[in-house]
């Protein structure tokens, strides 16, 4: 049912935008949402949405920006912060990657952009350059710091970095595609727990 339009404060309107458009791209796909469906979700007129939005790519860019992108300055707050041990901060960046999986939209956005892509290469080229290219080096830093100081085995930290990634990468696929259709409810949570003991334990010198 269409919400009826209605004046708001216009600092609201694009957090109104942005949510409705969320929801849009996880139930129905990039193509498949247009944006006079954005504008009737969130109560607005379509000509409100091109006020703060050039497109429906840019009003994609802007969920990624405030679901995803935001996320890393949490990250990067934490790893500035702590100057103990660098095995004492991995489990924490796990838990909190587990934590987003479980109570966000995270991996119904990271499904969403594999699976449109192919279709439209802009999606998967802001996605490796503002979230892959942003998160990986900061992890890899995390690492190399590890192996600086003696913590760590001389590894290869992209290596160790995408093994880590992936199996939380998993995680929110088992969620979204498997989950849905009476696959096993996976404890993400658990899971980053088992993932950063078996990693810690690899990455000890010898």
């Amino acid at each position: 049912m269409a919400q009826r339009k209605q004046r708001r404060a216009p600092e609201k309107r694009p957090q109104e935008i942005l949510d409705a458009a969320l929801a849009l791209f996880v139930e129905k796909g990039f193509a498949a949402t247009r944006l006079d469906d954005v504008a009737e979700r969130a109560g607005l007129s379509k000509a409100a949405i091109y006020l703060y939005f050039e497109d429906k790519m840019a009003l994609f860019q802007g969920v990624i920006r405030q679901t995803l992108i935001s996320n890393f300055s949490i990250v990067e707050a934490l790893v500035s912060a702590h100057d103990g041990p660098v095995a004492e901060m991995l489990p924490r960046i796990l838990e909190f990657m587990a934590g987003r999986i479980e109570d966000t939209p995270l991996p119904s956005i990271a499904k969403l952009v594999i699976g449109e892509s192919r279709a439209f290469p802009e999606i998967g080229r802001f996605y490796l350059n503002e979230v892959i290219g942003r998160g990986l080096p900061l992890l890899e830093s995390l690492i190399a710091r590890g192996i600086a100081r003696g913590e760590f085995r001389p590894v290869d930290p992209g290596f160790t970095v995408r093994s880590l990634v992936g199996a939380m990468l998993l995680a929110g696929v088992w969620k979204t595609v498997f989950e849905p259709i009476g696959g096993e409810r996976l404890d993400v949570r658990a899971l980053a727990r088992h993932h950063a003991d078996l990693l810690l334990h690899g990455l000890k010198p010898s």
